[in-house]
């Protein structure tokens, strides 16, 4: 009874794993198309930057504290009421929350409506009226997208998951719609784009309220008094909980705006160039690394309760190189086929010649970095594992301190570029960092992971380097044949030919050396396929 109920639990993990898995790959790819439609309509122009930045400044309030306090402490605090099966106790607490959350972000929507012209000028962007105006239009998205969180994690507490995966594809989309429908009717596509975002983010907390409402017999919550709220003890909890979180994730958040000031005063377009740049490496995060960090934080914590230490490091060293097995050879491709890639999904419009290269030089600095922000996503669930987090939040005050640090040294001269450089050299010591914390871990093998993981990212790299041979004397010849075709063509089928060869050799020398990561996803899709009776 107890296997056959393991079993129900670990296919139903599986299960949402997949849909979530899907959903976020949707999302990533209606990220990538906002942008495509922003380069579009904004290019890198001065209007371009004030978007960015009118957008990034309520999207950061919300990672703080919308995404960190639902995540970390909201969750587990709500899931001990539901194990109480107490529906009075359950009701003022979710109660109290909601009201203790809606008074502060009101506040704080207020506070940065009025403050924004101050904010704003530290960012030093050409169009400084305009970058006000979309701030303040989009400031009440952290109104929306709080309750948003609120509504997402009584949901996935309840183990619903399925809508709050699918509410950043409205945003997304929604966005989208509005770019192209309402341009012609405001004064300029970044507020049609600003309009769009404001309506997504109602949408996102309207699309799961119905599933909260399937279960008013046991969810229900109202607006109570305010002092009742803070003195509510699950209330409390959670800002108990939230504290050393709220540090890291402000290290984090503050590492990204300013980041963005410096360059802003770097000069226009410089600020988009870097936001397209990063879209794209966050697109190829989403499907991979935030994948295989969310599968293997619930798989390590189960070996940790148990005390299983074999499996346990066996797991983390096969996650690390899956994520070397596919990040390492990506970045290769990627540096050898950016201009390309760049001009398919962006050129057009407003994004010309300049907003290319201002994008390429981004780009070509982030890409180097993608390995490492893939591995520090699979490190800390090792640590999160074993009720940790205060190791993975000194890695990245760390990495913040020499980001900041390298970025104000490089932007001078290398504008776009030297922020770029920073990021990636940045993560990299935040990956140091990491392991130096590991080994004071009793319960892992740090040497053993580090020695097998650092010889296997070796064998990639050399892999990685023999197939891009081919496509380097190759690339001229496929652009010369299919160009004053349309970008589509011209620089569409000249990277899907490359991207067929270089898989085929990289597939060719995994399979000759009997690599046991290509085995292992050869297994996995040869299980899966339907049996024929």
């Amino acid at each position: 009874m107890k296997v056959e109920q393991e079993g129900r639990e670990s296919a139903a993990m599986v299960k949402h794993g997949s849909i979530l898995s899907l959903l976020t790959l949707v999302s990533r790819v209606l990220g990538l198309l906002r942008e495509m439609t922003k380069a579009a309509f904004l290019g890198t122009t001065a209007l371009s930057d004030a978007f960015s930045v009118a957008f990034m400044i309520p999207n950061l309030f919300r990672r703080l504290f919308a995404e960190g306090s639902i995540a970390v402490a909201f969750i587990p605090t709500f899931k001990e009421y539901l194990l109480e099966s107490n529906r009075e106790k359950t009701k003022e607490f979710l109660s109290c929350f909601l009201t203790f959350l809606s008074f502060f972000v009101t506040i704080t929507v207020i506070i940065g409506i009025i403050l924004c012209p101050l904010i704003i000028r530290l960012f030093g962007l050409e169009d400084f009226n305009e970058t006000v105006f979309l701030t303040r239009l989009m400031f009440p998205f952290l109104a929306f997208i709080s309750i948003a969180a609120f509504f997402q994690g009584i949901l996935n507490s309840l183990k619903i998951f399925t809508p709050s995966g699918f509410a950043p594809i409205l945003l997304n989309l929604i966005t989208i719609i509005c770019a192209y429908t309402l341009s012609p009717h405001t004064q300029n596509p970044a507020r049609a784009m600003a309009i769009g975002v404001i309506i997504g983010g109602i949408m996102e907390a309207a699309i799961q309220l119905p599933f909260i409402l399937r279960h008013k017999s046991k969810i229900r919550f109202f607006l109570t008094g305010l002092k009742k709220a803070i003195n509510n003890p699950g209330t409390r909890k959670i800002l108990r909980l939230i504290g050393p979180t709220i540090i890291g994730m402000a290290a984090y958040q503050i590492n990204d705006l300013v980041s963005t000031a410096l360059a802003g005063n770097a000069g226009e377009g410089v600020v988009s160039s870097l936001q397209y740049s990063l879209r794209l490496q966050e697109l190829m995060l989403g499907i991979f690394a935030v994948s295989i960090g969310t599968v293997l934080l619930p798989d390590l914590a189960g070996h940790a309760k148990t005390g299983n230490k074999e499996m346990y490091n066996r797991r983390l060293l096969s996650a690390m190189n899956i994520i070397t097995l596919i990040t390492i050879p990506i970045t290769f491709f990627a540096l050898s086929q950016g201009e390309t890639l760049i001009r398919l999904l962006f050129q057009t419009r407003l994004f010309d010649e300049q907003s290319v290269t201002l994008t390429l030089a981004a780009f070509t600095f982030h890409m180097p970095g993608l390995f490492f922000i893939a591995l520090n996503r699979i490190l800390a669930p090792a640590f999160y594992a074993q009720s940790d987090t205060k190791s993975p939040t000194f890695a990245g005050i760390i990495s913040f301190i020499v980001n900041i640090a390298l970025a104000s040294i490089l932007v001078s001269s290398y504008k776009g570029s030297g922020i770029a450089i920073a990021l990636s050299i940045a993560s990299a010591v935040n990956t140091g960092a990491l392991f130096y914390f590991l080994r004071k871990k009793a319960f892992i093998n740090a040497a053993l992971i580090l020695k097998s993981g650092l010889f296997y990212a070796i064998k990639i790299i050399f892999f990685s380097a023999i197939a891009i041979i081919p496509i380097t004397f190759l690339t001229p010849l496929f652009l010369e044949a299919f160009s004053g075709r349309g970008r589509f063509i011209s620089s569409g089928l000249p990277l899907l030919l490359n991207l067929s060869i270089f898989m085929m050799i990289g597939i060719f020398l995994l399979a000759i050396t009997k690599d046991n990561q290509l085995r292992g996803i050869i297994r996995i899709i040869r299980d899966r396929k339907p049996k024929i009776p």
